[in-house]
């Protein structure tokens, strides 16, 4: 299953900065456990597919697992050994802008255990430091 958005309205955007601290999705919202991000960068369609996947399995398809970020920005190439100008390349991958501090999966419905498997599982198809959270039991909002 391919994570591209169905339609752009800008087929060539900039390329947006993973530096500094999420200003979003900082509470786990969905689950009772997420996967937060330590440290900055562009995450790519197949690394989130493969994660997701990786903690699928070993959940045994039990329980939720909530993806909570999508790869909106497209990464272009102009060919090899091209002449400069003629305009930007095509885009060539998508990738997720995560910024520190975001919470980029969660699970629910399992035990504290699996969870925390599934997750060491899913941050080894990942290219950034990452963190298991829980949700806070008293508190609703957190900032």
């Amino acid at each position: 299953m391919a994570l591209i958005p169905k339609r752009t309205k800008y087929r060539r955007p900039h390329r947006l900065t993973y530096e500094g601290k999420s200003k979003g999705n900082k509470v786990i919202s969905f689950g009772e456990y997420g996967l937060m991000a330590l440290e900055g960068a562009w995450i790519t369609q197949q690394q989130i597919e493969a994660a997701r996947v990786a903690m699928t399995r070993y959940m045994k398809r039990g329980g939720k697992v909530y993806t909570n970020i999508f790869p909106h920005l497209s990464l272009t190439k102009k060919p090899l050994e091209t002449r400069m100008g003629k305009g930007k390349g095509i885009p060539e991958s998508w990738v997720a802008v995560v910024k520190s501090g975001k919470i980029m999966f969660e699970i629910a419905e399992v035990s504290e255990e699996i969870a925390r498997e599934a997750f060491r599982l899913a941050m080894h198809k990942l290219p950034i430091k990452c963190k298991f959270v829980k949700k806070e039991s008293g508190d609703v909002n957190e900032k």
